[in-house]
């Protein structure tokens, strides 16, 4: 049953993106570079901030400041 759901959101996912691919038409290398920048610099950006949490945490934890 997992298999058929998983196989039913999948055929879904490609639906969307088809159905975006037809709608964006030539433009849609732009807009999925677009996309893909959005959520690398997001991934970066919380990335950064974990390791600086974390450093802090470190710091403060041996009395640093």
């Amino acid at each position: 049953m997992i298999t058929l759901l998983r196989f039913a959101g999948l055929g879904l996912v490609l639906f969307v993106a088809l159905l975006v691919a037809v709608f964006v038409g030539d433009q849609g290398p732009w807009y999925f570079a677009w996309i893909i920048g959005t959520v690398m610099i997001t991934l970066i950006s919380a990335a950064g901030a974990i390791l600086f949490d974390t450093q802090v945490a470190d710091n403060n934890t041996k009395g640093e400041v």
